[in-house]
């Protein structure tokens, strides 16, 4: 097999893996109440506790017009409300409310639960070599999309 036919297989087995993973996510969201966006932002919040707007904005990457949207929703289905900020009158904590908290950690079970039944049973030696091809190809395209934003910057 040559190696452009490798990489191609290699390719469309990973490309099956993350459609299938995608859908699922999809579903199991939508089944809670989420998006993918919003769940960000209960994954931050379940990491590093309650946060401002801006906080969130910049751990996501978006915009403070974006994360206001997204803050909005989740206040809005009672997954999070804001509460003032100890420090800060102008600033609020986006926190918690009891939902939101349950459903963060019926996340995190699922994420644990998940990954047993992609990897329970794959021998160590097996998954550290999956591992280390996944951040090889994670590595490739990093360097790519940072050699893509220097061209466009020019």
């Amino acid at each position: 097999m040559s190696t452009s036919t490798r990489d191609r297989d290699a390719l469309d087995r990973l490309l099956e893996l993350v459609v299938l993973i995608g859908n699922d996510m999809a579903a199991n969201l939508t089944a809670m109440g989420l998006t993918e966006a919003r769940t960000r932002v209960l994954w931050e919040l379940q990491r590093y506790g309650p946060l401002t707007q801006r906080q969130l904005a910049e751990a996501l990457d978006v915009t403070p017009r974006n994360i206001t949207g997204l803050v909005d929703a989740l206040v809005e289905t009672g997954f999070v409300t804001r509460e003032p900020h100890p420090h800060d009158r102008r600033a609020a904590l986006v926190t918690f409310t009891a939902k939101g908290a349950e459903t963060a950690a019926d996340l995190v079970r699922g994420h644990e639960e998940f990954a047993q039944l992609l990897f329970a049973g794959v021998p160590d030696k097996a998954l550290a070599s999956f591992v280390a091809g996944i951040d090889h190809a994670l590595s490739r395209l990093r360097e790519h999309g940072a050699a893509r934003s220097q061209e466009v910057a020019r």
